[in-house]
């Protein structure tokens, strides 16, 4: 209003000297029709300029309501560089803030590392079990024969231990393999996680978030399992160190049992596992089908016998404990 009362001003001042001069009415009626005009646009611009400062704020809005659940989801990928990298590739080599698909076959597992090349965090949707009878899996229940060297997994406490296991569509990659305590992947936390998936014949919305000492090393100081089985979370964290040295620090292991769970003697027991067939000892006839006197895991899964088959069992002396752990098909 001020701008429209100042204009008015001008455009009557120039009626007034024009009413001085010998040009007469004719001027008179050009300077007051072009007053008129400047204050006609100029009011125009000014509520075209309202109008878009009050429309801007609520497309915006709009918008933001509209984002679909696939964006909400990639979002999550947002600054990670998609790359390809073979499952059985051995190289413990990881590049920095990429992710990679980790996940056997048509499984969609998602590894990510972040700026120092450490593997950080590694998701699944849905975590679909190995199918030994439909997939190409060794006569040890694995995809590949080894695992990515990852520096250090070359300690004798450390195994090159999966993230996400064979037996639950896992490759063997470095971005799914981290240097993890022997004891603990093979009897404490990570192979409870990995029996407790299986047992409920998968899970879904998988996370594990590993988490390091310092920029430095590749070897995880803690792991946090998230997932969901059978309608219940499941949340498990827990360090990377041997949980029977934890345990009996805090006096919670006997001599007796330690010595009991690391044992590798073999015990043969002519009582088999509830629910699985009875077969004497040394009787191989029904479980090595092609009689050259080893078992390989498949076949004792074929003759009704469930994993993994452990030192005490009466088929573990014919068959391939590769990690000397006592246990087979863990």
């Amino acid at each position: 209003m001020i701008k429209r009362a100042w204009l008015l001003f001008i455009a009557s001042s120039f009626l007034l000297i024009s009413a001085c001069t010998p040009t007469g009415e004719a001027t008179e009626e050009i300077i007051e029709s072009e007053a008129v005009k400047t204050i006609v646009e100029t009011e125009a611009k000014e509520e075209k300029s309202s109008n878009q400062e009050y429309e801007e704020p609520e497309e915006t809005k709009s918008k933001e309501f509209q984002t679909t659940d696939d964006q909400q989801s990639s979002a999550s990928f947002d600054g990670y560089r998609l790359i390809e990298v073979a499952g059985g590739d051995m190289s413990g080599y990881r590049e920095p803030n990429v992710r990679v698909d980790i996940g056997f076959g048509d499984r969609e597992y998602w590894g990510f590392t972040n700026e120092y090349g450490q593997l950080v965090r590694v998701v699944a949707d849905e975590i679909i079990l190995q199918d030994d009878n439909s997939e190409p899996v060794t006569s040890d229940g694995r995809y590949y024969s080894d695992e990515a060297k990852v520096p250090g997994v070359e300690s004798s406490t450390l195994d090159e231990g999966h993230v996400i296991a064979d037996s639950l569509g896992g490759v063997s990659n470095a971005y799914n393999i981290t240097p993890q305590d022997s004891i603990m992947n093979r009897h404490g936390n990570q192979a409870y996680m990995e029996r407790t998936i299986r047992d409920a014949g998968g899970a879904t919305d998988f996370e594990a978030i590993i988490t390091y000492a310092d920029t430095e090393t590749h070897i995880p100081s803690k792991y946090k399992y998230t997932y969901i089985v059978r309608g219940n979370v499941v949340v498990d964290e827990f360090e990377n160190i041997n949980p029977d040295e934890y345990n009996e620090e805090q006096g919670l292991t006997s001599n007796e049992s330690k010595s009991s769970l690391n044992s590798k003697e073999t015990v043969p027991s002519s009582e088999p596992t509830s629910g699985e067939p009875e077969i004497s000892n040394g009787d191989l006839s029904s479980v090595d089908t092609d009689n050259n006197e080893r078992v390989t895991i498949k076949e004792a899964k074929s003759a009704g016998y469930s994993m993994p088959i452990t030192s005490s069992h009466w088929l573990y002396q014919y068959m391939d404990d590769r990690d000397n752990d006592g246990m087979v098909g863990e």
